[in-house]
């Protein structure tokens, strides 16, 4: 059977596919999107800085209207009061967890350790912590938390002066010394990451236990030691 000339067999056309609808963008919830503002921001401020962050670029980044951050923080400002709370918060969480230890040398040790994971794992929110703001009164930051942790590590040497005969008033000024040369250390390896910070945190123990004049020459941690 042959088409008829001017049939609808020999003159249709194939039909052009006509494109899927495309589904719309699900809509965040007030605490998603709040979440999500902190979190970009986050990474803003330890990127720039407080100063050098705008809140057009965290709008930008987050796809919504300035408005919608001024609605959820009220400025710059409150946006950047949250995002270094939670960090405070973090950090201060990881290291009062970890001390348990009762000999003062494991708790140095797991002191450098969790401090140097946190910068390992929470790199945005260690820069954040340690960049300085104009905003920030002293219960805010960085020195804050190490100040909070110097307190918690004299109440513990503060005991084993007392049972070594050392006169335990010293134990605030050397909690402040000991969680100090971790801090600092810590910022250093923030850049460098070498070496390894298990290596790393072994070496400030042996420095601060053992001193200058006894050093050991391959030190090692006592508590990676038990849990191998």
């Amino acid at each position: 059977m042959t088409d008829v000339p001017g049939s609808d067999a020999s003159t249709a056309r194939p039909r052009r596919a006509v494109p899927a609808a495309k589904p719309s963008r699900v809509r965040m919830s007030a605490t998603q999107r709040r979440e999500q503002l902190i979190s970009i921001a986050r990474q803003i401020f330890a990127e720039r800085g407080f100063d050098a962050t705008s809140i057009e670029e965290v709008s930008a980044r987050a796809k919504v209207s300035k408005p919608v951050v001024y609605e959820h923080f009220g400025g710059k400002e409150g946006l950047y009061a949250v995002v270094v709370d939670r960090e405070v918060r973090s950090l201060l969480d990881r290291i009062t967890t970890a001390l348990t230890a009762g000999h003062p040398r494991e708790l140095l040790e797991q002191a450098a350790l969790t401090l140097l994971t946190y910068i390992e794992e929470e790199t945005s929110g260690f820069r954040v912590l340690v960049r300085e703001s104009p905003l920030m009164s002293a219960t805010g930051n960085f020195s804050s938390v190490m100040n909070d942790v110097a307190h918690q590590v004299e109440h513990i040497l503060g005991a084993e002066f007392s049972s070594r005969g050392y006169d335990p008033k010293l134990a605030e000024l050397y909690s402040q010394a000991l969680v100090g040369m971790v801090a600092l250390t810590g910022r250093w390896w923030l850049e460098v990451r070498k070496p390894r910070k298990e290596t790393v945190a072994a070496h400030l123990v042996n420095l601060a236990w053992n001193g200058l004049s006894h050093l050991e020459a391959k030190p090692g941690l006592i508590t990676v030691r038990k849990r191998g």
